[in-house]
């Protein structure tokens, strides 16, 4: 996992967030996605440097709307915003688990 990584699943693994569980790294359809909670259908998604070009801005975009597709809701973070913002992240995360 990266810094980043850690650092959130810190706070959410072993359901930390009102209960909910999350799993990391979980295989959906032809996709893995970095954190997915099936209860709340939420996927979420953290974004290094390698996410700003321009191809993989078309790949992310084309990959949350097909997990859209299936139902699922998707935050995307950078990973500065888990880095410097972590309890703003948690209250995002918070606010599309009701």
């Amino acid at each position: 996992m990266t810094y980043p990584e850690t650092i959130l699943w810190s706070r959410i693994r072993l359901k930390q967030l009102k209960g909910y569980q999350f799993y990391r790294q979980k295989p959906i359809t032809e996709y893995i996605v970095d954190f997915y909670c099936p209860k709340a259908k939420l996927v979420i998604e953290l974004d290094g440097g390698r996410h700003k070009s321009d191809d993989s801005i078309i790949k992310d975009t084309l990959k949350d709307g097909n997990l859209v597709n299936l139902g699922l809701k998707v935050l995307r973070f950078n990973n500065n915003d888990i880095t410097d913002n972590i309890e703003g992240v948690l209250e995002r995360i918070l606010s599309k688990l009701d």
